[in-house]
């Protein structure tokens, strides 16, 4: 808890400032990125590990890893800080495990946690569960044909934009969710995931935005708002995406989520996992060969179905000889 005596800079009454620590835990397993989420007794709406920062707590990371730890079972390895939430109406969930509410003003740390496939680790911890992170961000997942719910989800922004009042108000929202969602033939920017998630916050599209309504989540948002989450974890979730889609392109953090060893494939597929978008096979290869990112192991994968693909792995050394390397890749163009 950091406090100023119950007053603020201003002299006026304060409640106080708490500290949250949340982490937003990445894996890949096979094409599917997953999120570490932790239940919370009595209620469906999952959550991040999390919760309050402590005196006993020597540094933000520790208390972290300690809440981590706690509620999960995994010790993480490298995290990294995402973003920090203070806005002034911000309601906190419980923290599992932690017992701890109180009032005043709450600033949410969250980090980023990339760790290897869902299967390392326990297999099983109360209360903690790997889901897919399409699940609550499902319009991000781009790589099948584009889906009917999505065309639908589309047209109700452009609704939302024209009912605005104001023209000004009415051409600057028309305007937004076409940059935002890549309608009427706009391209679509994949790292823009927090700046579409809070649209459709605004739209009332996600059921998070119906919280203490007078009436229930209508039936429309629930099928095709995505899987909701306690708090602001949604935000927070749709921020390590984001983050993430930036980084891959100039940081070879797309590794740490694989194996030791692996195929080009695996590697193209982890990429399209965490882009949302498929990727053209021999122009991916291309662009990893001219980065010069992986080498051969000089073993083979037998279980591809068919001919064994050559095993590969990072180049660690690569880091020293670029300051910033990653894959700028481009997505294929949908059908």
């Amino acid at each position: 808890m950091v406090d100023n005596g119950g007053r603020g800079r201003d002299g006026g009454e304060s409640g106080g400032v708490s500290v949250d620590l949340t982490a937003a835990i990445v894996a890949v397993t096979g094409e599917d990125p997953r999120v570490l989420v932790v239940a919370r007794p009595g209620r469906d709406d999952d959550s991040f590990p999390s919760g309050p920062l402590r005196d006993s707590h020597r540094t933000l990371q520790a208390g972290l890893r300690a809440w981590v730890e706690r509620q999960t079972g995994r010790t993480l390895g490298h995290v990294e800080q995402l973003y920090a939430f203070g806005d002034r109406d911000r309601v906190l969930p419980a923290s599992s495990g932690s017992g701890e509410g109180g009032g005043g003003r709450v600033l949410s740390l969250a980090y980023l946690a990339l760790v290897r496939e869902a299967g390392d680790g326990p297999a099983e911890w109360p209360g903690a569960r790997w889901r897919g992170w399409y699940d609550f961000l499902p319009w991000e997942d781009r790589r099948a044909a584009r889906p009917t719910d999505r065309s639908i989800l589309a047209d109700r922004l452009a609704a939302w934009a024209r009912r605005a009042a104001d023209p000004a108000a009415r051409r600057a929202r028309v305007d937004r969710v076409g940059l935002l969602f890549g309608l009427e033939g706009r391209p679509w920017d994949e790292e823009a995931v927090l700046e579409r998630y809070e649209a459709l916050f605004e739209a009332r599209l996600v059921p998070e935005a119906w919280r203490g309504a007078p009436v229930p989540v209508p039936e429309a948002v629930s099928e095709l708002g995505g899987r909701p989450m306690a708090g602001d974890h949604r935000r927070i979730l749709a921020s390590a995406l984001g983050r993430l889609r930036t980084t891959i392109k100039y940081r070879p953090v797309l590794f740490e989520l694989m194996a030791p060893h692996f195929t080009l494939l695996q590697l193209q597929r982890t990429a399209e996992a965490l882009s949302g978008a498929r990727l053209h096979k021999q122009n991916f290869r291309r662009l990893v060969e001219q980065q010069g990112l992986v080498e051969e192991t000089g073993e083979v994968f037998a279980e591809t179905g068919g001919r064994p693909a050559k095993l590969m792995r990072f180049r660690s050394e690569i880091r020293r000889e670029r300051p910033s390397v990653g894959l700028r890749m481009r997505a294929r163009p949908e059908d």
